[in-house]
């Protein structure tokens, strides 16, 4: 007899998770952006950051549910972004935006 794979989810309750407020304009306003559990972790963020993934990201929050706590993490994220800057060729212009509102903070 053949095992199947399990039907209920594995879930990891010990993980940072970071969400994007964006800002998809006056008509429409801002909003949290839909991240996939798998691609709410940071190398994902800073990878879709530099990709110009989000029209222009805002705020990013950070949190852990296991752990307690909660918190704004756009400016750490904006640093780390800038010390990296200098790897990244082509940098799309949502990035340099935000990091310019985060260096204004």
């Amino acid at each position: 007899m053949s095992h199947s794979p399990s039907l209920v989810p594995q879930i990891t309750t010990d993980q940072d998770v970071y969400l994007v407020l964006d800002d998809f304009g006056r008509r429409l306003g801002r909003a949290w952006c839909e991240t996939a559990e798998e691609d709410a972790n940071r190398a994902t963020l800073l990878r879709h950051l530099a990709e110009g993934q989000y029209l222009h990201p805002t705020r990013i929050v950070a949190f852990n549910t296991a752990e307690g706590w909660s918190r704004d993490a756009t400016a750490e994220i904006a640093d780390e972004l800038r010390r990296r800057f200098v790897e990244l060729e082509e940098t799309d212009p949502s990035l340099l935006e935000f990091l310019e509102r985060a260096a204004r903070r």
